[in-house]
């Protein structure tokens, strides 16, 4: 795919749009799960490890979010979120390539929590995420740190 990603950190006047893609990715899974969906719960989930944001671009068109961060022992995965009229293209595996390859470079593993019902489940375990536990109505998963080699 020779599609060209941009990124940049997230500012609060990012919210609106971060907002929208929430609603738009995350609404039906919610409430398959049976978890809140409203304004001040998405707004909730956008700010935790805001710092981390980095908002997603193409050619300039704001498509996406991506949360990801160090933590001593490990990868933290927080969001990768991509609007409805880009997926199925391969860009969240792009993304999740790009946390994997920065985590093989510290020797850490990389961890994320996905909702049950999910179908990013299915890409998280092609990447090599294995479920190592559950949190409530979500599974964790963990993949080892990648080699070089791997990777490439």
């Amino acid at each position: 795919m020779a599609t060209q990603l941009e990124f940049r950190p997230a500012s609060s006047a990012d919210l609106p749009f971060l907002m929208a893609l929430r609603h738009a990715t995350m609404n039906e899974h919610l409430a398959r799960a049976n978890a809140a969906s409203n304004d001040a719960a998405h707004l909730a989930r956008i700010l935790f490890q805001f710092e981390h944001a980095q908002i997603i671009s193409i050619a300039g068109q704001q498509i996406g979010l991506l949360k990801a961060y160090r933590e001593p022992t490990q990868w933290y995965i927080a969001q990768i979120q991509i609007a409805p009229a880009f997926q199925g293209q391969g860009l969240g595996r792009l993304l999740i390539d790009k946390v994997l390859v920065q985590a093989g470079h510290d020797r850490l593993p990389t961890v994320l929590s996905v909702l049950d019902g999910n179908p990013a489940r299915r890409l998280y375990e092609v990447a090599g995420f294995k479920e190592v536990g559950r949190d409530g109505m979500a599974c964790l998963m963990s993949c080892p740190p990648q080699t070089a080699a791997a990777s490439a």
